[in-house]
């Protein structure tokens, strides 16, 4: 994914910010950034249902910046460079 400075500024903006979803994700992404995880073990340490979770992983792969390493039930989330790269955005 290529975005310029001025694009990641607006994605980061919408999607942590900008909506109603927008604390659930930044928990999400902060948790992420601790250490990596699967779905059930964020849902369980947010106390969040899962299918939120998965929704909001779901949302945030989609735009790069969440990458999931594996596959099926117990696969892994962890932040993206593109992400670490515009952390300081979150703040």
């Amino acid at each position: 994914m290529w975005l310029g400075d001025r694009e990641a500024r607006r994605l980061i903006a919408f999607l942590f910010h900008a909506t109603k979803g927008g604390p659930t994700r930044l928990a999400l992404v902060k948790a992420l950034a601790e250490k990596p995880m699967n779905a059930n073990e964020l849902a369980k340490r947010l106390g969040v249902d899962y299918k939120t979770v998965r929704h909001h992983l779901d949302v945030l792969m989609e735009h790069g910046l969440v990458e999931r390493l594996g596959d099926g039930y117990g696969a892994v989330y962890t932040i993206s460079a593109f992400l670490k790269k515009y952390w300081k955005l979150l703040e």
